[in-house]
């Protein structure tokens, strides 16, 4: 039977868990943005895949561990302003 810290020790060996740390993900935001410029001028002149593309970055950029709720709304919260 699996305990809960067995099981959380097999989450931190195999480096599973979820970035939540809402500073880590929009410093890896704002390097995707710096980046991917063509992107952000396609999201803002109103195409919306340029905003899946960028998502899709982050999550690349993180091996798929950040959070996508988190990503999409620190996203359309940075390419508002």
């Amino acid at each position: 039977m699996l305990t809960q810290g067995a099981v959380d020790e097999f989450i931190e060996e195999w480096g599973l868990r979820q970035i939540s740390d809402i500073g880590a993900i929009e410093k890896i935001v704002d390097e995707v943005l710096a980046k991917n410029a063509k992107q952000v001028s396609d999201y803002r002149a109103g195409k919306e895949k340029a905003f899946n593309s960028l998502v899709g970055q982050v999550m690349k950029a993180t091996q798929g561990k950040a959070n996508p709720a988190q990503v999409n709304e620190i996203l359309k919260r940075k390419l508002a302003g």
